[in-house]
């Protein structure tokens, strides 16, 4: 994981532990969350592993919050599975998982790409080109070049581009 994606999951998980002292009821909450997140993760990397690592399947994701997505790119990473993206679409987050050594695509499916935001709304400079950088570090060269030129310059909009043109730029077909 590059040095600036670790900085983003410290930086959710410091978030988290602030967030956690507004009370015994929210701390129980949290805990019961983490918790439920972790034993799936845990269930499923066993799964994998029990099953020959059995590929990741992407279906239709529409994306959602950065430090998720690279909470869910460190444990695939390390858990070395094949990450098949074939859904119908693969939108805003979901993106980043073509940067994983073992992703393929799906010459069908449609990629949506825009740049970072606060649901919906714009971020200051200096958070926007960090995120936006954060996003990219998740890209094959070619895609990230683009991503820094262009497609990061749509927020409420997307572009979209197919699974065909992803493989020309570098992404394993699957």
């Amino acid at each position: 994981m590059s040095n600036l994606a670790k900085h983003v999951v410290l930086k959710a998980q410091a978030g988290t532990a602030g967030r956690l002292k507004l009370g015994f009821g929210a701390l129980t909450k949290a805990l019961a969350t983490t918790a439920a997140v972790t034993m799936a993760l845990l269930a499923t990397t066993d799964t994998a592993s029990a099953a020959g690592q059995t590929p990741y399947v992407v279906g239709n994701d529409r994306g959602g919050f950065v430090r998720d997505r690279l909470i869910e790119l460190r444990n695939l990473r390390s858990s070395g599975r094949q990450v098949e993206i074939r859904g119908r679409v693969c939108y805003s987050t979901c993106t980043m998982l073509l940067g994983l050594p073992n992703a393929c695509v799906s010459p069908n499916t449609t990629f949506g790409f825009h740049g970072p935001s606060q649901s919906g709304r714009r971020l200051s400079p200096e958070k926007f080109d960090f995120y936006s950088r954060v996003i990219a570090a998740n890209y094959p060269q070619e895609l990230n070049d683009w991503y820094m030129q262009t497609g990061r310059k749509r927020i409420n909009r997307i572009y979209k581009i197919k699974g065909s043109q992803i493989i020309k730029m570098g992404v394993r077909a699957c």
